[in-house]
């Protein structure tokens, strides 16, 4: 069922008449604190840009003090970007390869939740608009994938995303008004999009908002998921549909 929410953050800032330093603070760090946005400043300053073995040494040693939590042995790669790092909780052993965005930003969002031995390819993008994220643990993110909530995503353990997948819980919006930018008439829910353990996006999958995929399925390279898949099939296309179930012979397939 579709549930209006209320605006995201950017929207609210465009309207709203802010100072420079509020509008920079509330976007970066989420703090009316100047002496957390300081420390921040600094921190990705000295830090974020050093390359080889001394970064990754470097970074082991101070990011972790913007983070809500961070587990052991999580390694930082280069030019890593940090939104609302506060609301950011990465466990142990994880991963995050160069130039990663990491953006938890809402107000009342729980943010990103990264479980253990997680890796999240470079350039990929986990994006908050007032939703969340949750990667279970053994997940594997690919480079250049897309993660964009404006509800919640949540992905199950063993969950594999080949390259510049793009999953976007959220994004539906009233276009009636024709007087009235769509940007600024009103969003709606699906519900997010929730996946089981041991899934396998192929290259460049699309998982709109409201879809479920169950545990154990693969979905093929370039597909657009636009409705909930069960667990243990393979469905391709656009928009995606069954053509096999795993663990049933080929003669007898129910697709």
């Amino acid at each position: 069922m579709e549930k209006e929410y209320k605006a995201s953050l950017q929207k609210k800032l465009i309207d709203q008449e802010q100072s420079f330093y509020t509008k920079y603070s509330t976007l970066t760090i989420g703090r009316k604190s100047l002496t957390a946005l300081v420390k921040y400043e600094l921190i990705i300053l000295l830090f974020s840009g050093v390359p080889g073995a001394l970064g990754f040494f470097l970074r082991k040693i101070f990011y972790p003090s913007l983070f809500k939590e961070v587990g052991r042995g999580v390694i930082f790669g280069k030019n890593i970007t940090l939104r609302h790092p506060h609301k950011i909780v990465i466990q142990d052993n994880s991963v995050l390869d160069d130039n990663v965005v990491l953006d938890a930003k809402g107000e009342n969002n729980a943010g990103i939740r990264i479980g253990r031995n997680v890796f999240v390819g470079r350039n990929t993008i986990l994006s908050c608009k007032e939703g969340s994220i949750f990667l279970g643990d053994y997940c594997n993110l690919s480079a250049n994938c897309s993660l964009l909530s404006e509800t919640e995503i949540r992905l199950g353990r063993y969950c594999f995303l080949a390259g510049r997948c793009y999953l976007v819980a959220g994004g539906n919006h009233s276009f009636e008004d024709v007087t009235t930018p769509i940007m600024f008439q009103p969003s709606f829910s699906k519900g997010g999009i929730r996946i089981g353990e041991d899934v396998w996006l192929a290259a460049g999958a699309i998982l709109l908002d409201g879809v479920t995929i169950g545990s154990g399925s693969i979905v093929g390279a370039g597909s657009v998921v636009t409705r909930s898949l069960p667990e243990n099939v393979i469905a391709v296309g656009a928009p995606a549909k069954v053509i096999r179930y795993r663990g049933v012979d080929e003669g007898k397939s129910r697709a």
